[in-house]
């Protein structure tokens, strides 16, 4: 019995041994967002491109042309294509993954986040594949709904967040949980500023198809990385079945299973402000390129890659905000600071009608997504050590619902609006933020640090 009593903690020195002497999980989130920014912007431009050719409009590249046929029919056709098409694919890829992202990351706590990682960095490969083959070979546009179901089936871009994220909190101790998922969050935004300066330049000087082919081989590196160099953090991982309920039942556990200081309850309101501040973030992410592409901005792709910079340069300075504002006010008093910024850009994109103004929105939202990694934190506080996965699974899942509400709102509502207020969705997101401003407002009154009294976890 002594001897089997000392095996834990051998299997933990084992464990901390592999940690400091393989990878972290940092490397694998900059390198797939980077792919996945660098063939966003250009999907959107390429279907802006493609129905423009097929409709005969010529004025997607000529910028007087754009501001002198506002009214052009033809061009609302393609803007109302596109956005549909956008629409397609995010539903398409969210729907599949609703499902995948939850019952994988469950199985991730029991066989670790390395089958997870793979299998995700798998789904994103085939994706770019067959986005190569569309531009390559000019086949039809649904080839690119069909990459993201591929894509979700194998966990999507949120699975491997989700095991990222779970990673973090595996090694992290409450007070340092904050900070270490907002530096998370920051690769993530380092990564995609890059890509969108790139790609910008890239596609006016040798087209759609070379960035296409750069995400691939990134793709690549990233799997071989998640399969040979990442250091596994969970202690002891253990086989598992994949296709089971039991993975599915440990997600509703989380919610509706009784908790001290009605943790759980805590949990329901964090999740519903995070699929706020979520379905926001990518229904306006969605639209803006389109926005920008149109009368009265006009942009072309130098500045659409400028404008994708912006857009992502708010995970650095946000991580570098938070780490100052915590220095004199409590996590949720930052994470209110940081939806204020928010609501503020929103409502400057509705009424932007010439670049300066629209750079000015980007520049309000440098502390916008301050916001997420103090609720993630949160989060993984009011769980335990062996519930990470499956929170975080969860989280996926909420995500994964916020972008499909996001979708459907955001890109039915654009054209819809194009008549009287092009701006329209972005009001709609500044007065929704409101919301998540509220519940935490009110769960810090409620229980100001109940993520403290529960659940201790070594540092």
């Amino acid at each position: 019995m002594e001897g089997r009593a000392n095996t834990p903690g051998e299997a933990c020195a084992r464990r901390g041994a592999a940690v400091l002497c393989r990878g972290p999980v940092e490397p694998l989130v900059f390198l797939a967002n980077f792919a996945l920014v660098l063939q966003g912007p250009l999907t959107t431009q390429y279907l802006w491109h493609r129905f423009s050719a097929d409709l005969g409009y010529n004025g997607t590249r000529d910028r007087g042309s754009c501001s002198n046929h506002s009214a052009d029919p033809i061009m609302k056709e393609v803007e109302t294509l596109t956005s549909h098409w956008t629409l397609y694919m995010n539903l398409g890829g969210f729907l599949v993954g609703l499902f995948s992202s939850t019952l994988l990351g469950a199985w991730s706590d029991c066989v670790g986040r390395r089958p997870l990682l793979v299998l995700a960095s798998l789904g994103l490969l085939l994706q770019a594949l067959v986005s190569i083959f569309v531009v390559q070979l000019q086949l039809h546009v649904g080839y690119f709904v069909l990459g993201r179901i591929l894509c979700a089936l194998l966990g999507d871009f949120s699975g491997l967040l989700a095991a990222g994220f779970a990673s973090v909190a595996d090694v992290s101790s409450n007070r340092s949980r904050t900070i270490r998922m907002a530096l998370l969050e920051a690769c993530i935004g380092v990564a995609g500023t890059l890509a969108s300066l790139l790609g910008g330049h890239w596609l006016r000087a040798q087209g759609y198809a070379n960035p296409f082919w750069l995400a691939l081989a990134l793709l690549i590196a990233m799997a071989l990385y998640a399969a040979f160099c990442f250091g596994e953090t969970v202690k002891e991982p253990t086989p598992a079945r994949l296709f089971t309920l039991r993975h599915h039942r440990s997600i509703v556990q989380l919610y509706m299973n009784p908790a001290p200081e009605k943790s759980r309850k805590h949990l329901a309101l964090y999740s519903l402000a995070i699929f706020m501040v979520v379905t926001v973030h990518f229904g306006a992410q969605d639209i803006l390129t389109l926005y920008e592409l149109s009368k009265p901005l006009c942009w072309d792709s130098k500045l659409i890659g400028y404008g994708s910079a912006a857009q992502h340069l708010p995970y650095l300075t946000s991580l570098l905000g938070l780490r100052l504002l915590q220095h004199c006010l409590a996590d949720t008093w930052v994470a209110e600071i940081g939806l204020a910024f928010n609501i503020m850009g929103m409502v400057v994109f509705a009424f932007a009608t010439i670049t300066p103004l629209m750079f000015t929105g980007y520049g309000l939202l440098f502390l916008s997504l301050v916001t997420t990694p103090i609720i993630r934190a949160k989060l993984s506080r009011l769980v335990g050590e062996s519930e990470q996965g499956a929170l975080f699974s969860a989280v996926a899942c909420v995500n994964s619902l916020a972008m499909l509400m996001a979708s459907g709102i955001f890109n039915s509502l654009y054209p819809a609006t194009l008549n009287f207020m092009k701006g329209f969705p972005f009001l709609l997101g500044a007065g929704l933020l409101f919301i998540p401003a509220i519940l935490i407002g009110v769960l810090e009154k409620a229980n100001p640090h109940p993520e403290f009294q529960q659940f201790p976890q070594s540092p």
